[in-house]
């Protein structure tokens, strides 16, 4: 009674209890227990077994918590200051873009070609579509604004980050897909605008030698479905644009080896939907197949590579500047052997060159390990061509040594 605080009448009814029921109270409660734990066991394996048991109980906690801790708002979710622009999430970077015969474009990094020496094969850099081969490839940021000069006198516009990035031997996006192209209509140029600034031109040529210099201001304003970039007359192409500052020398030069520079300020500037002016005059089936401006005091030599694979450089001293419209000089002696010219540039010794073939190979060359020769000469071996031919060329510039080496 001292131990447990009972009275006398509750110490009584104990000692009269017989000891089995003292034994069945214990085996009940026992019984209890285990009962109870079986139910627990079993709701827990409901709720594990139930998505909408266990969404029931989160939904009750949450509720509990809201009752509990819930209150006004302390924050106030207003709109940014200033209008959004999506580039802004956008991260800025040097890139390569090429394009197909067919309309394929992709993006890819700057680095995925590495330097390699005069004469080697080259890497495999776009798997093609069968007679589908890559005609351009440039370099340009993803925040540049890139203009599509069509075939047919168009232009259109996209942004550096706006065509997908691919991986190297991957055949890229339509380019159909990303601009609003007429039926027949095919990409001939391209040209990356890292700002709309004043006192820049576009300096266009067409296949049959006729040169156009627009202010690039007025294609500030590219719609969707393109623009009129320049008008041709029947059976001509626009095969080339060039951005300058008007105080250049143009070279033009077509597939026969022949080439003809002038002044820039020979061309004046014309309206967006002008034809141009005569800007050479070519031979029967000669035709224009490219197109440079030479920068006043250039150290620069004029690259010239032929289908197949030969190429050389010539200083631009031997190119006297003549009046526009004329014949021109010989700058490259075409035969058999090398083939026809396919492409030319102005580039300079830190500078390497891109030569694509029709089968979708690329080889990256150092310009300074190409040969300086004269107008008429026809040039060394830059790329064996035993299956193919060589369709375009491209400069960029080079990588440091570390990353050559890499």
């Amino acid at each position: 009674m001292e131990r447990f605080g009972l009275s006398d009448i509750q110490a009584q009814a104990i000692l009269d209890m017989r000891l089995k029921t003292l034994s069945g109270l214990q085996r009940e409660k026992i019984e209890e227990e285990y009962a109870e734990l079986m139910k627990l066991i079993e709701h827990l394996r409901a709720i594990l077994a139930s998505d909408k048991l266990v969404y029931d109980i989160i939904k009750e906690e949450l509720l509990e918590i809201k009752d509990k801790y819930g209150d006004e708002r302390k924050t106030k979710i207003v709109a940014a200051e200033g209008e959004f622009d999506v580039e802004d999430l956008i991260k800025e970077e040097q890139c390569v873009v090429a394009l197909t015969h067919f309309g394929y474009v992709k993006r890819m990094p700057i680095d995925t070609y590495k330097s390699q020496k005069r004469g080697g094969k080259g890497i495999t850099g776009i798997a093609t579509r069968e007679e589908d081969f890559v005609k351009q490839i440039f370099t340009c940021s993803t925040h540049d604004t890139i203009l599509f000069f069509s075939n047919k006198g168009k232009v259109y516009r996209l942004r550096g980050y706006e065509i997908p990035e691919a991986g190297r031997t991957a055949k890229g996006t339509a380019i159909v897909n990303l601009l609003m192209l007429d039926g027949g209509e095919k990409i001939s140029a391209v040209i990356p605008i890292a700002n709309f600034a004043e006192g820049k031109y576009l300096l266009m040529a067409t296949k049959n030698g006729i040169i156009k210099k627009t202010s690039l201001n007025e294609y500030m304003s590219v719609r969707k479905s393109g623009l009129i970039g320049i008008t041709l007359k029947e059976e001509d192409e626009l095969i080339d644009v060039r951005l300058t500052d008007g105080e250049d020398n143009v070279v033009l030069v077509t597939n026969k080896g022949m080439c003809i520079t002038f002044d820039e300020k020979d061309v004046r500037p014309m309206g967006r939907v002008s034809q141009g002016v005569i800007g050479i005059r070519l031979d029967d089936s000669d035709y224009v197949i490219g197109m440079e401006s030479i920068v006043q005091g250039s150290k620069a030599t004029l690259l010239a590579i032929t289908e197949n694979g030969f190429g050389k450089r010539t200083e631009l001293d031997e190119y006297r500047v003549q009046t526009r419209g004329g014949k021109g000089v010989i700058t490259y002696r075409v035969t058999p052997k090398t083939g026809n010219l396919v492409g030319i540039r102005i580039a300079t010794d830190d500078e390497d060159v891109m030569l694509i073939t029709d089968t979708g190979t690329i080889i990256r060359i150092r310009v300074a390990e190409i040969s300086v020769l004269g107008r008429s000469t026809q040039g060394v071996t830059l790329m064996r061509t035993n299956e193919g031919k060589v369709v375009s060329i491209e400069t960029i510039s080079s990588e440091d040594k570390e990353e050559e080496e890499r």
